[in-house]
């Protein structure tokens, strides 16, 4: 080989390798999400929680450069944070092309569901920072689902999701449609058990069109099963009541919400 040669060699392997750094740089910019004020993603990610669990639960908030970090530690054995890209996005065969900066998932686990369930949020943050694509990311959880990478929890257990204000998808085992929602809710681990074996009823077209029309049930549904499978949950809402009071409580954390996204105002 010539010197010219050698150095055209070199040369190409210089530009090459610094393609390739630039792509995945570029990828990792357009991944990252506007984190929340800091106090107010503590603050929402809480909500997911009934009162008397919030003062010693371990917290997480969302880091743009490496995914979810611990901003609390916890003592009572529950989790909560705020997901801005919810396992809902790993459902259903719909493509997933483009990390939305709109969803808003506070969740909560107690520590069977933090060793199971609450992984695939850790997993996907993380790989979001990481610059993986949408497409791959997805791809890649479905796998991990279909060859039970992710276990199921060991015991039974719940996550509430108690929080005033859900922004995700309305039926991600159909479509990516999303809509905000205020539908407080707590949800048992229900390991490969289905509607049938538990009597619920999965909610009708014509009340998923409601509820996404509405963000809220036009009657609350009874409690069904989502996630038939290892990593299913049996949902049940709170009263209106409930609900109200949830609401109130919560006022000025909603008002701080939806001035900064227009969607993120409750829906009327």
């Amino acid at each position: 080989m010539t010197k010219v040669q050698t150095i055209a060699v070199i040369l190409a392997f210089i530009f090459s390798v610094t393609a390739v750094a630039q792509s995945q740089q570029t990828a990792k910019g357009a991944n990252k999400i506007e984190p929340l004020p800091r106090d107010l993603e503590i603050q929402l990610a809480l909500s997911a929680l009934p009162p008397h669990l919030r003062d010693n639960a371990a917290v997480y908030v969302l880091s743009p450069e490496m995914g979810f970090e611990i901003a609390r530690k916890g003592t009572n054995g529950f989790h909560a944070l705020v997901a801005r890209t919810g396992d809902d996005t790993f459902r259903g065969s719909w493509p997933f092309t483009k990390y939305r900066d709109d969803i808003l998932y506070p969740i909560s686990f107690d520590d069977a569901g933090a060793k199971a369930q609450m992984q695939v949020f850790l997993d996907a943050a993380e790989m979001q920072a990481n610059g993986s694509l949408p497409e791959e990311l997805k791809k890649i959880i479905q796998e991990r689902y279909r060859t039970h990478y992710y276990n199921a929890p060991d015991r039974a257990g719940v996550s509430y999701m108690l929080s005033p204000i859900l922004r995700t998808y309305v039926n991600p085992d159909a479509n990516d449609k999303v809509a905000t929602a205020n539908v407080p809710h707590l949800m048992h681990y229900a390991p490969n058990v289905s509607n049938e074996d538990v009597g619920g009823a999965s909610p009708t077209p014509e009340q998923l069109h409601y509820f996404s029309e509405h963000g809220r049930w036009q009657v609350s549904p009874d409690p069904f099963v989502i996630l038939h499978g290892a990593h299913g949950y049996f949902v049940q809402f709170v009263g209106v009541t409930e609900r109200a009071a949830i609401n109130k409580e919560y006022e000025e954390m909603l008002g701080r919400l939806c001035k900064i996204k227009k969607v993120w105002c409750l829906p009327q």
